[in-house]
């Protein structure tokens, strides 16, 4: 499972060190990909097969379930660790995201999140778990 927050900043090439408790399951090579709430999204193959799996099923007469397959695959690229653990960002995920120097890496169960600082530390200023849990209780949480 993948967990924690780490803090890391891009370097001049558009490369983030990923951290060694983060690589040991992402891989050596991963999918990388526009996620939710302007985050960029990293799967290890297997979690982003099944996720793959998941968006092919919904259905293509649906414009809503085609508009959110082409949000995650067309700008979807496969990452690839160098000697240093560092994998390059491809330049229109880090706009996408917003990432320009420090960046929040957030283990998230089957994947990664990378958040820019400042919108990250906006974003996890949501201080209402009570309410989310009670909104999310008729889904087993």
């Amino acid at each position: 499972m993948l967990m924690g927050e780490y803090n890391h900043s891009l370097d001049a090439k558009g490369r983030i060190i990923i951290p060694a408790k983060l690589r040991e399951q992402l891989g050596d090579r991963f999918v990388i990909c526009k996620g939710l709430d302007h985050c960029l999204f990293a799967f290890p193959n297997e979690e982003w097969a099944k996720f793959e799996n998941k968006i092919q099923a919904l259905p293509l007469t649906k414009s809503d379930a085609r508009k959110f397959s082409r949000h995650f695959f067309a700008g979807a690229s496969e990452a690839e660790l160098d000697k240093q653990g560092r994998a390059l960002l491809p330049q229109s995920l880090r706009e996408y995201a917003g990432l320009d120097k420090d960046v929040v890496l957030c283990g998230v169960g089957g994947r990664v999140e990378l958040w820019d600082k400042e919108s990250w530390e906006a974003y996890s200023q949501y201080d209402d778990v009570e309410e989310l849990a009670e909104n999310l209780a008729d889904l087993g949480i």
